[in-house]
């Protein structure tokens, strides 16, 4: 994406969040997850803290579990149900409410995806294979290039346009997304009339934390600290994680990676400035650092783990909200799938 797009983008996200502020309950938000694991302090401060304000500010929040797209890069779906239920379970732990906000399942709605098959029709090969989200996503699962990860940005479309969202909280590097969705949507009402609004991806106040060995906190890297570990298990990874020799504890993230990625969670779990616990901590060195961590993640996770314990302990619970989100899915592709097929004259 140029910077002239990415400045285009960014004016257009700071001026439809200013009219959230003012009428959130106009806007339908859909944003979502892969459960290709377990969501980490990573997936909180990066999104779901964001959501949970957006819902709780008044607009219509959709959360997806885009199971379908675990196999856009995997070649397995073992452990799916798993993952699934503890993304629902953290999800509400987190502040995610189900009473305003509806979660469903990708492989629960068949008319959502269905619309792939005219949204296809709608880019070219060359559009595809350009898109960067594809490559990174290809590059960081070390998996070849399959059909699914090839359109993945015209599954999200479907995603996005089955419901009729109006924004969809996303990074600067998932704003090509937004923009193929928008042209898919572009074409499709030129080509058989007007169906479709074009999205505004609204650029998050996602904070990128990273994780124990410094580089971005992600499931694939195993560098993570899951909402789901236990205040001892969380104790140890911290323990293992790399610091170095010096005992005078800097925020410094380019030279001292490892130190400053703790002092980054340890900042964001207590609401402390990094720069200050690092001269709170001063020559007490890496062990007095983990410690500090250690402690400020614990608890900032203790009511969270609570919660989510006691959800998956009701798995009566969780499959009666995923099965009302699914219904609510349903109602509304089996809408917008009728409302194409008709726009295209292919009603028998």
């Amino acid at each position: 994406m140029s910077e002239k797009s990415f400045e285009t983008n960014l004016a257009k996200s700071n001026e439809v969040a200013a009219e959230i502020d003012k009428n959130p309950g106009k806007f339908r938000m859909l944003t979502g997850d892969r459960p290709t694991g377990y969501l980490h302090i990573g997936h909180y401060f990066g999104s779901i803290m964001n959501r949970v304000e957006l819902q709780n500010k008044g607009v219509e929040t959709i959360v997806l579990i885009a199971d379908y797209q675990v196999i856009t890069d995997r070649d397995s779906t073992e452990n799916i149900q798993e993952y699934v239920y503890n993304m629902l379970a953290d999800y509400l732990a987190c502040g995610i409410d189900p009473k305003k906000t509806k979660i469903f399942a990708h492989s629960a709605v068949p008319a959502l995806n269905q619309l792939m098959l005219p949204f296809l029709s709608c880019v070219s090969e060359a559009e595809l294979l350009r898109n960067p989200t594809v490559k990174t996503e290809m590059k960081a699962s070390g998996h070849e290039l399959t059909g699914l990860l090839l359109t993945y940005p015209v599954h999200q479309a479907c995603d996005i346009l089955f419901c009729k969202a109006d924004i969809v909280p996303v990074g600067k590097d998932q704003m090509p997304h937004i923009e193929q969705t928008r042209l898919i949507a572009r074409r499709f009402n030129n080509r058989y009339g007007k169906v479709f609004k074009e999205p505004v991806g609204i650029l998050s106040k996602a904070i990128e934390v990273p994780g124990l060995d410094g580089r971005k906190m992600s499931k694939s890297y195993n560098n993570a600290i899951s909402l789901r570990l236990s205040a001892d298990e969380t104790a140890k990874l911290i323990k293992k994680s790399q610091t170095d020799s010096d005992r005078n504890i800097t925020f410094d993230p380019k030279k001292r990676k490892g130190v400053s990625a703790l002092l980054t969670t340890a900042g964001l779990c207590s609401g402390k400035d990094p720069q200050d616990i690092a001269a709170e901590i001063g020559d007490g060195g890496g062990g007095a650092l983990k410690a500090y961590t250690t402690e400020a993640v614990n608890s900032f996770l203790a009511p969270i783990r609570e919660k989510r314990e006691k959800f998956l302990a009701d798995k009566a619970q969780l499959k009666a909200i995923l099965e009302e989100g699914n219904a609510f899915a349903n109602e509304i592709a089996n809408e917008t799938l009728n409302e194409v097929r008709k726009t295209m004259g292919m009603t028998y």
